[in-house]
């Protein structure tokens, strides 16, 4: 498909020397003491990354260590697009990208080209660059891309792109979407890393859906989160407790390790693109799209691990000390004075856990404190994150329940008395005679057992002499039928021996309601197919399910739906792959007319059972329509992760 890009007939000598000393004035005056205007360039307003990384003059970093440079006026931080304001690199990225550049004199035999970015930032197959100045496509509310996304709110506008919340017409869900002019330069490279980015394939980065070319427009679709907050608005209210900050830390680092075994960057991770699911799961959103919107360079595989490490050790900083390792203000955090650049997180703020604060260093600094040796790859850092000891997770504070009032039952007047009546508080009890109260109660407790506990013995005896009673009346040839009672609604003793009657299973359906969404929904068929060979599959995990970090969540489920409420009385469930872990529940009164809308409690747990064949029996038949069978252990497949595998499910009445 053609791109739509059109090239520039070429200007004089003269007017490409006049652009390109403006070009070198415009980034020395950037460079230089003075550059406190914040007019300098207009796409210094779009957001960008942070400033100079400690060790790298260059300046293209989360910090800087330039003093000459002042600092930049910090920009508004609403949304997760909006960042901070561009560091001395991506200001000469932008104008580089913007200025015309001389054709080379001809020659007889050009050399072969050396290799490099698959997709540069000018088209190779015009010799003209492409316009210098293409703004943001002009968009409203309302509006439809591809005759499919609506755009409902524009979350951040910049002279190069824009980025909508949208809704899906075709699959009714909310989106998000970045838009950009075809004829920007940017726009090959920014399709390029969108289409990577899809073929990742990783569930812990948030997954791009769409990246299209259409006529003079680009856009990108991708995730989106609603029940989201990042990590810059959840450090708004302080520091991270150190479990809290481990789990963070562990599972950004395992993510980024994995995407650059597959050859894929981040280059640009900040607190506005990790973000915490509802569920606890940490995800990853703009692996190399937001490098690519921004025009930050291709760095090569070593420089590109080096940066991502140091921008998870930034995180891990900023989680621990509730403050910028920068000299900059950035994501609503206050920088560090110049006094404290390069000092651990245990040094900048007191009770900081000791493990983390020191592998934050290492994975920031070059030079660590106290001679340590510094963690550059994000491979390294997980092996550094498994090395520390275990964390554990602080208990859960218990409310506080108020003292019942004490009630003086032994001398209780026999006449009215107003003075008793209008005084309806209580004065404690003395310290002295707190004890013999105590006592008292105790004797009493005692007094009250022995009763109940005659009672129920005499109530005992009692119906056992009227069954017997009754049954010498009823032996004979001639057995009166039984009389109706209140309870004749009650299963009899004998439902539970009659033969039991296979019953027809409408549907099956992912219930996980503690997730993003259903789970193995092009498989749910093959758990009710009369087939062992074929089983419905879950989505994988990293860990085990279990109610407590580091799982993500205490089960999912698979919704059995009979079509009309039956009696049932027992249920089989086939495992593949090895033994598993589930429950069978029934939903309560409130739960059984939308069971798919209810939370794991709305069910009642009525069995209990781990194998690869289990056999839930009823003590008696329960009508119900719909059987939950809610997985809590899954079994660990070749590859090292966990996953739930149900070959077939039986329903007998």
């Amino acid at each position: 498909m053609a791109d739509g890009t059109k090239a520039v007939v070429d200007t004089s000598a003269a007017d490409a020397a006049t652009d390109e000393a403006a070009l070198a004035a415009a980034i020395d005056e950037l460079a230089g003491p003075q550059a406190t205007d914040g007019n300098t360039s207009a796409d210094a307003r779009e957001d960008a990354t942070a400033a100079a990384a400690p060790g790298r003059p260059d300046g293209d970093g989360d910090g800087a260590d330039a003093p000459d440079a002042a600092p930049e006026a910090a920009v508004g931080e609403e949304t997760s697009e909006i960042t901070a304001p561009l560091s001395v690199q991506e200001l000469r990225a932008e104008l580089a990208a913007g200025s015309p550049r001389k054709k080379p004199a001809p020659e007889p035999a050009r050399p072969a080209r050396r290799p490099t970015d698959p997709q540069p930032t000018v088209d190779p197959r015009d010799t003209a660059t492409l316009p210098r100045t293409l703004p943001a496509p002009q968009r409203r509310s309302g509006d439809m891309i591809g005759h499919r996304y609506r755009l409902e709110e524009c979350i951040s506008q910049t002279e190069t792109f824009s980025s909508w919340r949208a809704v899906d017409e075709k699959l009714r869900r909310a989106v998000g979407v970045h838009l950009m002019a075809s004829g920007h330069q940017r726009a090959r490279k920014v399709l390029a890393a969108a289409k990577s980015a899809a073929l990742l394939g990783d569930p812990r980065f948030v997954q791009v859906l769409d990246a299209v070319h259409e006529g003079e427009l680009v856009y990108v679709v991708r995730e989106w989160l609603p029940h989201s907050s990042d990590l810059a608005r959840l450090l708004a209210n302080g520091p991270m407790e150190p479990h809290e900050a481990y789990q963070m830390v562990r599972q950004v680092a395992d993510a980024v390790a994995a995407a650059h075994r597959r050859g894929q960057a981040h280059l640009r991770l900040t607190p506005r693109c990790v973000l915490r699911t509802d569920s606890g799961q940490y995800r990853i959103n703009g692996i190399a799209v937001d490098a690519a919107l921004r025009g930050l360079p291709a760095e090569d595989a070593e420089d590109a691990q080096r940066a991502d490490t140091r921008a998870i050790g930034a995180l891990l900083f900023a989680a621990l000390t509730h403050r910028w390792p920068y000299p900059e203000d950035r994501y609503d955090l206050q920088g560090l004075p110049k006094g404290l650049q390069n000092a651990a997180p245990d040094q900048v703020r007191a009770g900081v856990h000791k493990g983390l604060s020191e592998l934050a260093a290492r994975a920031l600094f070059d030079q660590p404190p106290h001679h340590a040796r510094p963690i550059t790859t994000p491979e390294e850092l997980v092996r550094a994150i498994a090395q520390l000891p275990k964390i554990r997770q602080p208990e859960p504070e218990l409310p506080a329940f108020p003292a019942p009032p004490r009630h003086n039952t032994h001398a209780l007047p026999t006449a009215p008395n107003p003075t008793r009546v209008a005084d309806t508080t209580v004065a404690p009890l003395p310290a002295s005679s707190r004890p013999a109260s105590s006592r008292r109660t105790r004797r009493r407790l005692r007094r009250v057992v022995k009763a109940t506990a005659w009672t129920v013995a005499l109530g005992a005896i009692g119906v056992a002499s009227w069954q017997f009673v009754d049954s010498l009346r009823h032996t004979g040839p001639a057995a009166a039928s039984p009389l109706p009672s209140a309870s004749s609604n009650a299963p009899s003793p004998q439902a539970s021996t009659h033969n039991p009657v296979p019953l027809t299973i409408k549907d099956a359906q992912s219930y996980n309601p503690l997730g993003d969404g259903p789970e193995g929904t092009e498989s749910l068929s093959k758990s009710i197919d009369n087939d062992l060979s074929t089983s419905w599959t879950t989505g994988w995990y990293v860990d085990q399910l279990g109610p407590k970090p580091p799982a993500l969540k205490s089960g999912t489920g698979l919704l059995i739906d009979l079509g009309s409420p039956q009696p049932v009385s027992s249920v089989n469930v086939q495992f593949s792959g090895g033994e598993q872990s589930a429950e069978l529940r029934l939903p309560t009164p409130a739960a059984a007319g939308n069971p798919m809308q209810a939370k794991p409690d709305g069910f009642t747990v009525v069995g209990k059972k781990t194998g690869t064949n289990v056999e839930y029996t009823l003590d008696s038949p329960v009508t119900t329509r719909y059987l939950l069978i809610w997985l809590t252990g899954l079994t660990k497949d070749p590859d090292g992760r966990f996953r739930g595998h149900v070959a077939e499910v039986k329903v007998s009445g």
